[in-house]
Parts: structure tokens; C-alpha cells; sequence
């Protein structure tokens, strides 16, 4: 099989198997073994989750969504509408302007997903890279699949235009044949000469 790997690697590279990268070494050797092992990058990096990355996933999808900005924006709208007008008129001063407490919670909540944004990007940039040696690879094993069709039709046709020089020469055989046998029946006749 590695013998087949390395003549592979000469013929669609132009490269010894030792000077291969793992990746077109990987395809190669698939190509060669005509495995057509479908992967799903995204299910393989899904099932390598843990709980919390796929919480933090979760938490970034939510934080970075429209229906979180309106319903927070709606949430401080409603916290500066109770304190500065409903509280203040019946005197109960729970967080007044500038609203120290809302500002509080605002940064607690910013310091918390902040982190947890970010670990779900990197875990995406992860991804991406996963996704980027996958479409390699797949681009790599089209290329020596069609390289290897291209091989084939030359094949095809040399072995064509090896018949049709068979077949014409048989054709050439026989119209000499062909003309050998009237230049000898005109012959043949043309010795007979009728009496009159």
C-alpha cells in the first residue's frame, strides 16, 4: 500500500511522500484507498464540547442577540422610570439619579460576558481553522480526483487512436488488395482480344 502512496505522490505532486504535508498526506492516502469518508467538522467539534463552553456558546448567543438589547434596554428604561418617578413622588429614595446601583449592575453583567463572548469566539475562530483544513482537504482530494480522470481520458484516447491506426492500416491493406485485384482482372482482359 505505501508503495502505491509513493508512486501516487510522485505522479500528482511531483513530490516524494517525505516531502508531503500531513494534510495532502492524509488525502492521498485516502485518495489511494478510495475511502469516502464523509466529516462533519462542526459534529466532530460539537461532541469535544464540555458543558460550560457549550453554556458560554449559549450565553453569547443570547447576549448577542436583538432580543436581548431590547429587552435590557427595556429593563434600564422601566429601573429610570421606577426610581425617578414613581419612587421619588411617593419618597421612597431606592436608587436616584445618577443611579449608582443600575450602573453597578451594568458593569457586574458587562465584566461577567465579556470573558464569556470571548471564549465563544475563540472557541469559533477554533472552528473556523477546523473547517478551513476540512474544505483543504476536500478541495485536494476533487483535484486528484479530477487529475485522476484527466489520466484516464489520455489513457482513452491513446488507446482510441491506437485502434483507429489498427484499422486504418487494415482499410489500406484492403483497398490495395482491392486494386491489386483490378489491375489484374484488367490485365486479364485486356490480353484477350475478340475476333471479328
Amino acid at each position: 500500500m505505501d508503495n502505491s502512496i509513493e508512486k501516487a505522490a510522485v505522479q500528482l505532486f511531483n513530490k516524494s511522500i517525505q516531502e508531503l504535508s500531513a494534510a495532502e498526506h492524509l488525502v492521498l492516502s485516502r485518495f489511494v484507498e478510495r475511502k469516502h469518508v464523509a466529516r462533519n467538522p462542526s459534529a466532530e467539534f460539537a461532541d469535544l464540547m464540555t458543558f460550560g463552553q457549550r453554556l458560554a456558546d449559549k450565553v453569547a448567543a443570547v447576549g448577542g442577540s436583538w432580543g436581548f438589547i431590547i429587552g435590557f434596554g427595556t429593563f434600564i428604561l422601566c429601573w429610570v422610570v421606577l426610581n425617578s418617578y414613581i419612587l421619588i413622588r411617593s419618597g421612597k429614595d431606592f436608587d436616584p439619579y445618577p443611579y449608582i446601583l443600575l450602573n453597578l449592575f451594568l458593569s457586574m453583567i458587562a465584566s461577567i460576558q465579556a470573558p464569556v463572548i470571548m471564549m465563544s469566539q475563540n472557541r469559533q475562530a477554533v472552528k473556523d481553522r477546523l473547517d478551513a483544513a476540512h474544505d483543504y482537504e476536500v478541495n485536494l482530494k476533487a483535484e486528484l480526483e479530477i487529475l485522476e480522470l484527466h489520466r484516464k481520458m489520455d489513457e482513452l484516447r491513446e488507446q482510441k487512436w491506437a485502434g483507429l491506426l489498427v484499422l486504418q492500416q487494415e482499410q489500406i491493406h484492403l483497398l490495395e488488395q482491392l486494386a491489386a485485384r483490378q489491375v489484374h482482372s484488367a490485365g486479364s482482359s485486356g490480353t484477350e482480344t475478340p475476333a471479328s
